[in-house]
């Protein structure tokens, strides 16, 4: 199972600090893959952190996974032109057929992972009362049927506080075959060693090793043992 500690950058910075040393104490401490996620670009809020994704895109050693509500052929050419090694794509491209073939042409599906993201267990657009038609497996489904080989999961209830990760809901879309990496509200060891008896394949960590809960040195050996 793959740990990507997460890395959010907004207005140049990731929780106040230099997001290229975060990403190289990482490296340091044992990463292998990255989940970067450009703040700005997701509330577009005009800022731009290009040159700060490069520089970490740039490291070596370590692959980055971007994420930030990419939703257009325009914002997926961007991040593969930082040298992302993946781009994931919002949940909006899933539910739209026409965008995801689009956005499948920009960079090719063996470069894309899809978000998945649920309130409640059910599929929900990120900045939008848009109702979601398609379940969680529909969706899934569609993303294998386009070639994606990696889903994103995110419990968007659970995001940031710690609560825990769905490690259930996120373990049923693995019937389609994908690579599943669950996000939003990891906590604690446990929380990983769960998502690995389940056979996920990822979790994505960011406040717990922040606030100290756990060393990504644990949460690597976690995922291992």
């Amino acid at each position: 199972m793959q740990i990507y500690p997460a890395i959010d950058i907004q207005r140049g910075r990731a929780a106040h600090l230099d997001p290229v040393t975060i990403a190289e104490q990482y490296r340091a401490d044992g990463a292998t893959w990255l989940h970067v996620v450009d703040m700005d670009r997701a509330y577009e809020t005009g800022g731009d952190n290009t040159a700060q994704i490069r520089s970490i895109t740039r490291l070596g050693g370590v692959s980055v996974q971007l994420g930030g509500l990419l939703r257009t052929p325009e914002q997926v050419r961007h991040g593969v032109e930082t040298g992302a090694t993946r781009v994931v794509l919002a949940t909006a491209a899933l539910v739209d057929p026409a965008l995801l073939t689009s956005l499948i042409e920009k960079a090719g599906a063996a470069q894309i992972a899809v978000a998945i993201e649920v309130r409640a267990g059910r599929p929900v657009l990120r900045g939008s009362d848009r109702r979601v038609q398609e379940d969680v497996i529909q969706l899934a489904a569609r993303a294998r049927d386009a070639g994606i080989r990696t889903i994103v999961y995110r419990d968007t209830e659970r995001d940031g506080t710690l609560g825990g990760l769905d490690t259930a809901g996120a373990a049923r879309l693995l019937s389609s075959g994908a690579e599943v990496i669950v996000a939003g509200g990891g906590a604690s060891l446990d929380d990983l060693r769960a998502a690995r008896r389940l056979r996920l394949d990822g979790v994505i960590i960011g406040r717990a090793l922040h606030e100290g809960r756990f060393t990504l040195r644990e949460a690597i050996e976690c995922s291992r043992s």
